[in-house]
């Protein structure tokens, strides 16, 4: 379904199967030969039979095609989260060895980073999301006898709405410094709770803080090309009556410019650092087989003075 200012989901519709749909990814490089990541969590967090339907639909958005400069590359998918998940974790790693006990996953999904990394005892993981999905992690997880490493506030709250807010209310620190995350978000937000989005991290970041974040930005003909072809084959799929009910794009938000990310964030006094997400696939030996989306993304990280 279209976006809307005011819509909203649980785990099985409109942005919560996106989650679905990179957990499903994560699942399968965990269970692969040589895994680069390992999501022990992905997999029972997408098996369950409320999601039959949305594994059913990513089945049939990642199907092989006659035409391969339409199909969706699966596997090119799936070494992508390996590697943006690669990059994160490292991230916080680095984070929490730096002194940071404050961390904070923005629209968290099914990440299971509170589940799986290896925090230091007394770090915090503020978990931002609607309450449908969060509720369904922690019940799917609690169900398999698992338990957070680091202790785990859930934060159920939309980010179009006053999420600092709603922080706050569970004993968010801000003379503390804090390791924030947005990854795989910002196109799902409207331009206008982006740029809030980055104007409440940095009011709420004490000096060392640190944000990391996916930027989704490429230029404007290679992206009216990949939607090109996005239509080319869900055009033939409809003519041969194949399932083109899940389409990711279809929830992005088109509503304006936005701002480069590192440039927004250098521009308010943080050191940031930009990884191309194709450099950083080449260095773990997943070198992508085109530099179309996704691995035309960025990885953005940025300190606080």
């Amino acid at each position: 379904m279209p976006r809307t200012a005011d819509d909203s989901w649980d785990i099985a519709t409109s942005v919560g199967a996106t989650a679905v749909m990179v957990a499903l990814a994560r699942a399968a490089e965990t269970a692969s030969a040589d895994p680069l990541i390992r999501d022990q969590f992905a997999e029972p967090l997408v098996s369950t039979p409320e999601l039959a339907g949305v594994r059913e639909q990513v089945a049939a958005w990642w199907a092989e095609d006659d035409d391969p400069d339409s199909t969706v590359d699966s596997q090119q998918m799936i070494d992508y989260q390996a590697v943006r998940t690669h990059f994160f974790d490292e991230y916080f790693t680095d984070a929490v060895a730096g002194g940071i006990r404050q961390v904070v996953i923005l629209a968290a999904g099914l990440d299971s980073r509170a589940y799986r990394l290896d925090w230091p005892a007394g770090t915090v993981v503020y978990e931002i999301d609607v309450p449908k999905v969060l509720e369904y992690k922690s019940r799917t997880l609690a169900g398999h006898g698992a338990t957070p490493i680091a202790e785990r506030r859930a934060v159920p709250v939309d980010l179009r709405h006053d999420w600092p807010l709603a922080l706050r209310g569970v004993d968010f620190d801000t003379s503390r410094p804090t390791a924030w995350l947005a990854e795989g978000l910002l196109p799902f937000l409207p331009a206008a709770a982006q740029e809030a989005l980055f104007a409440s991290i940095d009011a709420l970041s004490a000096a060392g803080s640190r944000a990391a974040v996916e930027n989704f930005g490429v230029d404007q003909a290679k992206r009216q090309e990949a939607e090109k072809r996005w239509a080319n084959l869900k055009a033939k799929r409809e003519a041969r009556g194949q399932d083109t009910s899940f389409n990711p794009f279809d929830l992005w938000f088109e509503d304006g410019d936005r701002p480069d990310c590192g440039d927004w964030f250098a521009g308010h006094g943080w050191t940031t650092r930009v990884i191309s997400a194709r450099e950083e696939a080449v260095r773990l030996g997943r070198e992508p087989v085109s530099d179309e989306r996704p691995f035309a993304n960025t990885f953005v990280t940025a300190t606080k003075a």
